[in-house]
Parts: C-alpha cells; structure tokens; sequence
C-alpha cells in the first residue's frame, strides 16, 4: 500500500519529539553509568580517578578542582531531591546571572525552574500543556 500525504497518519510532533528526546536522554545515562563504571574499573580505586583523569596536570591544581566538582555536585543533588523548595534559589541565581551578562546560563536555570510544576501557592503564571502538564510560560523572569 502506497500512502500519500493525504493519507499519512497525524503525527503529534510535541509528543513525538518529547519521546525521542527522552529516548536520547536515557540512552546518555545509560552510556554516561557505564563510562563512569569503567574509569574506576580501571584505575582501581575512586581516590586515584582525579589524577588518572588528567596525569599532565599538577596534581595539587586536580584535586582542588575535583573537590570543587564534588561540593558543586552535592549542592545540584539536594536541589534536584526536592527543587519546589529551592525555586526562590533558582529565582536568585537566573537574576544574579542576567545581572553579569551571562544570558546562557541565565535561561539554563531559568529551564530547570520551569519544569518544577507551579503551585497555584506560588502565585506563578502557568498555562497547561495538552498533556496535562503545567509550566510556566517562560524561563525568563519577566515570565515567571
């Protein structure tokens, strides 16, 4: 059977791309989980993989940088654990970083603040999305 346009099934394109994106992301997970498995599978034990990630670097310069990654890691792990509690933080920041010029971080946290589902608490302007899904309607802070 040939199809022609007329003929060719609707393709919901938010849906398909919202799947296909998702699809993309776990497939990075996945690979990101078994790249990390093998760095310390083979450099032996989790203290040795800062140097053994960058052995022409003072070693002194890679730990104060590997200390730094973890507090910033820790920090993004409580904020991801319970993000509604943190949206003034995130308010914070976007402004702080829209302040200095620094538009591309700016509209970074600007997008993991608009996927907290307002709270009709919050007072925050929000539109429903077709699957059910509320956001605001920017990650600016004039839209939120």
């Amino acid at each position: 059977m040939t199809t022609t346009p007329e003929t060719e099934p609707a393709v919901d394109v938010p849906y398909a791309d919202a799947v296909l994106a998702a699809r993309a992301m776990s497939s990075a997970v996945f690979l990101a989980g078994l790249i990390a498995n093998g760095q310390l599978e083979t450099v032996g034990r989790p203290d040795r993989l800062p140097q053994d990630l960058f052995p022409h670097v003072d070693a002194d310069v890679v730990q104060a940088i590997w200390d730094r990654a973890l507090a910033v890691g820790l920090h993004a792990g409580r904020v991801s654990a319970s993000p509604r509690l943190h949206r003034d933080q995130l308010a914070r920041v976007q402004g702080q970083f829209e302040a200095i010029g620094f538009e591309a971080m700016a509209r970074s946290v600007g997008r993991s603040r608009r996927l907290v589902a307002a709270h009709p608490a919050d007072g925050e302007g929000a539109r429903a999305r077709a699957d059910g899904v509320t956001s605001p309607t920017s990650d600016t802070r004039e839209g939120t």
